[in-house]
């Protein structure tokens, strides 16, 4: 993606459990998953305890009034024994919560809630068992702001409104698990009225008009972080087909960005296809775009299938985020401290583009981010804060440390393997720093202690020889 970050959640005492609401005496046993997963930059974001493995959304959205209201069927494995679990959620009021279609309470600290099931679905919070919980919610979804003064969560549109949610945007608009670490698949129905058209990730599953609203279903199979969750509300232009290598295409435009994204739109099936021989297969069913008015958010972003774009892009950018599909969307970072792997690509990505269709080498692009000095103000896999996690260093610095390995192996045939058996690997998980980096030292026999202390941890601009 092209953007910047949120404040980092404030962790939530857990001895603020109160029982609420019928048929919750007694409580359940076990002990409370934790309120927030210790991320090194979020330590209160996302939630411990469980994995979520669906997230079935149905959401009721009135652009005109600002107003939501959504129900959240969330189906998860306990991972130990629970008495009560958390999830995230910022703004919106909670009308009531059930466990395995029981009442259980609810307490609220913040943008943490406390979910406390009643005794009688004890079992199905053992370790090891599903268990769903459904929530209905309601009110003015907000914009968030991020550490560095950006903005994500729902975003108001000329027309309607826009989703973001890198990195915690998400819980601006659904409950649920916000940590990359935890991805899952989704059904998302959003009704709105029938003038307005709604997009979301995935595949358009239905659409239906019942008076005078209409409700679209989008379904995303494959495991998505809900950073990746996205939603556009607005009077689109939209556009199907399918690629010649069977990827459903879906973009939505909005009209005033339409003539002046038309030529870069008809590029995406070439631009997947390229990306296949670079990085392996294209990870999902379905791509696309959703392309905003100007000025209707500050950024791009890689939303999971169909990135959102503010206003026309142009190629490059295109390019960026089509390759956040393999690195972040399929292949995620464990913890935001990994988000280098994310952008290091993505940026690699458009240099590799512009030495294929621009007659721009790769070495010319990685000599102009050497001498850049905004590229050094810090390691990238090091980043000193939340605000800084969207810099210049985690993009064209962390695209160094690619070229940088691709020089080591001084073999182009062998570098490419080595990054398609990484997005091999890691199809549709999550991977860390050190994953990475042993993973490159065993597939190339290479002691490569000197290039990651140099180029990915190091405080200063290394020789460029060296």
């Amino acid at each position: 993606m092209i953007h910047r970050l949120p404040a980092p959640a404030t962790p939530v005492l857990l001895l603020a459990l109160t029982l609420l609401g019928a048929g919750c005496a007694g409580g359940v046993e076990g002990t409370p998953g934790a309120a927030g997963l210790r991320d090194p930059y979020f330590p209160g974001l996302g939630n411990g305890g469980y994995d979520v493995t669906h997230y079935g959304l149905e959401l009721d959205v009135d652009p005109a009034a600002h107003r939501l209201r959504g129900t959240a069927t969330i189906t998860a494995r306990a991972t130990q024994d629970l008495s009560a679990f958390h999830l995230d959620l910022a703004g919106l009021n909670v009308e009531d919560a059930t466990v395995e279609g029981r009442p259980a309470s609810v307490n609220r600290a913040g943008k943490e809630l406390t979910i406390r099931p009643g005794a009688a679905v004890e079992d199905r919070l053992r370790k090891g068992r599903t268990f769903t919980t459904v929530v209905r919610y309601s009110g003015s979804p907000q914009a968030l702001t991020d550490a560095d003064g950006g903005k994500e969560g729902w975003l108001r549109t000329a027309d309607g409104a826009v989703a973001l949610g890198e990195p915690s945007g998400s819980m601006a608009w659904f409950p649920g698990n916000h940590h990359p670490s935890d991805k899952a698949a989704y059904d998302i129905e959003v009704t709105v009225p029938e003038k307005l058209t709604a997009v979301s990730n995935g595949e358009l599953v239905s659409r239906r008009t019942t008076g005078g609203r209409t409700a679209y279903r989008w379904r995303t199979r494959e495991p998505m972080a809900s950073y990746l969750a996205t939603v556009a509300v607005g009077r689109f232009a939209t556009q199907q087909s399918v690629t010649p290598d069977g990827i459903r295409l879906f973009t939505a435009v909005d009209p005033q960005s339409a003539a002046a994204s038309k030529d870069v739109l008809a590029e995406i099936p070439a631009v997947l296809k390229w990306s296949a021989r670079k990085f392996g297969p294209y990870p999902f069913t379905s791509a696309g775009a959703i392309v905003e008015r100007k000025g209707d958010s500050a950024y791009a972003l890689e939303t999971q299938n169909r990135p959102v774009f503010p206003g026309p892009p142009d190629t490059g950018l295109v390019v960026h985020e089509l390759a956040h599909q393999w690195f972040g969307n399929s292949v995620t970072p464990a913890t935001w401290r990994d988000l280098w792997l994310n952008e290091g690509f993505a940026t690699y990505a458009e240099w590799l583009w512009a030495a294929d269709h621009d007659d721009v080498p790769v070495r010319e692009s990685f000599e102009e981010a050497y001498e850049d000095d905004a590229n050094w103000a810090f390691p990238p896999a090091d980043p000193p804060g939340p605000a800084d996690l969207f810099e210049p260093p985690v993009y064209g610095r962390s695209a160094m440390v690619v070229h940088r390995i691709r020089l080591a192996m001084d073999d182009d045939a062998a570098f490419f393997a080595l990054v398609k058996g990484w997005t091999k690997a890691h199809r549709h998980g999550n991977a860390s720093t050190e994953d990475f980096t042993a993973y490159v030292e065993e597939e190339t026999g290479q002691d490569l202690t000197g290039l990651w202390d140099a180029w990915l941890y190091g405080g200063s601009r290394p020789p460029m020889e060296d």
